[in-house]
């Protein structure tokens, strides 16, 4: 069997402010997930973008609060990570469809090999970055 490691020990900086995305690490801020909706469409996209990806009106697009609990729909095992991860490996990385309908692409902690599966429920995890925002990841839940 093979042991999972997380990622909560690699070193990261927070990210770099852009206009567009400033309302989703706000958010983070306060543990909070914000996602774009298309109010048009009545659609979440993420990852942040200054035009509807349904529509193409800036517009219809408001930022709405989701719980950010979802079910693996893909995963993979990374088992040779470049810098800063080199060292932490193996780990996993998920892409999770959240219960709004939206797929989110994140670490996942705290989830032993034998427990990661195609359908797992998952929660946010919320590990804090040095300006007060934290790195939305996900566990299982």
């Amino acid at each position: 069997m093979t042991e999972i490691k997380d990622t909560l020990a690699v070193p990261r900086e927070p990210r770099a402010s852009r206009r567009v995305s400033e309302p989703f690490w706000n958010g983070t801020r306060e543990k909070r997930i914000l996602l774009q909706y298309d109010t048009r469409a009545g659609q979440y996209q993420f990852f942040p973008r200054a035009t509807s990806v349904y529509t193409g009106y800036r517009s219809a697009l408001e930022w709405r609060e989701v719980s950010g609990e979802g079910e693996v729909f893909s995963y993979t095992v990374a088992r040779r990570g470049r810098e800063p991860f080199h060292g932490h490996e193996p780990f996993f990385i998920a892409l999770v469809t959240l219960d709004v309908g939206v797929n989110v692409m994140g670490n996942v902690v705290h989830c032993p090999f034998d427990v990661m599966r195609i359908g797992l429920r998952m929660k946010p995890f919320w590990h804090p970055l040095a300006d007060g925002s934290h790195m939305l990841m996900f566990q299982p839940g």
